[in-house]
């Protein structure tokens, strides 16, 4: 069964008076355990598509089935319960909270999904040791390199034991070399069964991939999968 099945996905946009059409039908399966790169020029539609994947908007029309629920019908509450349960996002800012040591950032996902304060610890602590950050659990943002952050950013996706993460131009603001060590925590990640979902517009970050997506004016332009 399809983990993620779209299709006939649309996303108009109004700008003023004119109607734009961001995505313009687009069918999609994507299998539990695939690591997918989605790429494409600006203005392609990626991001756009990404945010509907994520659960962060809904299509215009069109059927997103998720883990075998229907959400692209569903309202605003149900979508963030969604995205907390389903969804692991890393974002290229990392977006951690600047005054919270790494091991609270990590384990912020799980408050909002109702665990104790021993789960959390507990589990934010495994999801540090796992990500190569066992020995910077108290630190904030501002103690941690821009690798050491993103590391941070990736436990706190994983902390939920997600269906996908979903990273958005995840070593887009890292040196080359990190970038590497980013990718190769990603490549583990997807090892231990984790479905990932990589947007980028960068081809050898997208090589990591098993099978890439490349979008263009709203259409899915190729989509092939390589062999391993």
């Amino acid at each position: 069964m399809s983990l993620i099945s779209i299709s006939n996905i649309k996303r108009d946009f109004k700008l003023g008076s004119e109607i734009v059409h961001v995505l313009r039908g687009i069918d999609l399966e994507i299998n539990k355990g695939e690591y997918v790169a989605l790429m494409g020029p600006s203005g392609s539609g990626k991001s756009t598509l990404m945010n509907i994947l994520g659960c962060l908007d809904t299509p215009t029309s069109g059927t997103y089935i998720l883990n075998g629920k229907d959400v692209s019908k569903m309202s605003d509450g149900e979508l963030a319960d969604i995205r907390n349960k389903e969804i692991g996002f890393v974002f290229q800012t990392f977006n951690l909270m600047p005054r919270t040591s790494a091991l609270d950032n990590v384990s912020l996902p799980m408050v909002y999904a109702g665990a104790t304060k021993t789960e959390r610890k507990q589990r934010a602590v495994e999801v540090l040791e796992d990500v190569g950050l066992g020995d910077r659990m108290d630190h904030k943002p501002n103690q941690l390199s821009g690798g050491q952050r993103q590391r941070v950013a990736v436990g706190r996706a994983l902390v939920n034991n997600p269906s996908i993460i979903l990273a958005d131009e995840p070593t887009g603001n890292l040196d080359s070399k990190t970038s590497i060590e980013i990718m190769n925590l990603f490549n583990d990640i997807h090892s231990k069964g984790n479905t990932v979902i990589l947007v980028t517009h960068e081809e050898d970050i997208a090589e990591h991939a098993h099978r890439i997506i490349r979008l263009r004016d709203g259409q899915i332009e190729s989509d092939e999968r390589k062999s391993h």
